[in-house]
């Protein structure tokens, strides 16, 4: 969800270099400050949320509206590729500045996470599956990863992006919603051309807000931050100017616009079924994000969003 640039392999490796030490430093600095340190500051429960707007825009019941058709779901797909950013490759949730797709909600082997592909292995063990998603991916890199996808014909396809669409070095060099749509239905059309039989799970964006609210309150959360994550939201973490509560504004309003976005698009095809907002909804702690930067889901974070995203795709639980 949320690595804070668009890196390429070489980029990354340097930022690894760069960035280790200082982290490692923070760490060892600032151990006494982490531990125990809770949720608070001011929350942005007061605003409409994603899921709460999608559900505006949709059309209103009445006497006068024809059923909707029946949508064709299978909650036992044999198969699952994930695509997305560092929230599925499971970034910082192991290691500093590192994947560990062992946790990804989607596609993880960890017992804790039980994880989508986990609890389709339980009831069938021949199931597949695949992690595609890349850190620093922003939505139009979901086309090539949609490509990938179909070389291995899945059952089933999840996709979590957009975070790293609003984390970007100013609100001003956000994508744009229109480019957002475009890009997204770009995706999708050619998941549902090229395999029509495969379903589609699509996941809300996190509240970016709600991630700086409550980080901001860890010493070394705010220290991590400072070196360049998700700008447009968490640079001058602890500023309170209008200013400041502007440009957050801005950078929760447009994730609210691309998950409107995506709801839309996805309803145009029968196999596809959007969270609601649900992930968006989440209200995230301390407790669920990651030791190393306070702002990508931990293992705890990342079952939290396995038994959401299980549940819109009408998977049972593990065991």
């Amino acid at each position: 969800m949320w690595h804070p640039m668009r890196t390429r392999v070489p980029v990354v490796a340097a930022m690894r270099r760069r960035l280790l030490p200082a982290v490692v430093a923070l760490v060892l600095g600032s151990l006494v400050a982490v531990a125990g340190c809770g949720a608070g500051g001011t929350t942005p429960d007061a605003r409409r949320s994603a899921g709460q707007i999608s559900r505006a825009a949709a059309p209103s019941g009445g006497p006068h509206q024809a059923p909707k058709p029946v949508r064709p779901w299978n909650d036992s797909p044999a198969s699952v590729a994930a695509l997305g950013d560092s929230i599925t490759r499971g970034f910082d949730a192991c290691d500093p500045l590192a994947d560990c797709p062992a946790v990804s909600w989607a596609t993880g082997s960890r017992t804790a996470i039980d994880s989508l592909s986990s609890r389709l292995t339980a009831a069938a063990p021949s199931t597949r599956s695949w992690n595609l998603a890349r850190s620093g991916a922003r939505v139009a890199d979901l086309t090539a990863q949609a490509h990938a996808a179909a070389a291995h014909r899945p059952a089933m396809v999840t996709v979590l992006i957009g975070a790293n669409d609003a984390c970007t070095s100013t609100a001003g060099t956000m994508t744009s919603v229109a480019d957002f749509r475009a890009d997204f239905d770009s995706a999708l059309t050619y998941l549902h051309r090229t395999l029509p039989d495969t379903q589609i799970l699509v996941a809300s964006i996190p509240d970016l807000e709600r991630l700086w609210s409550v980080g901001r309150t860890n010493v070394f959360g705010e220290a991590v931050w400072k070196l360049g994550l998700c700008p447009s939201m968490l640079r001058d973490a602890n500023v309170q100017t209008a200013a400041a509560q502007q440009r957050r504004t801005a950078v929760r309003d447009r994730v609210i616009a691309y998950n409107t976005a995506m709801g839309q698009v996805c309803s145009r095809f029968a196999r596809c079924r959007y969270d609601g907002g649900a992930v968006f909804d989440y209200r995230f702690s301390t407790k669920e994000l990651s030791q190393w930067d306070w702002f990508h889901p931990n293992e705890e974070g990342q079952a939290v969003l396995a038994r959401i995203l299980a549940g819109v795709a009408g998977l049972a639980e593990h065991g």
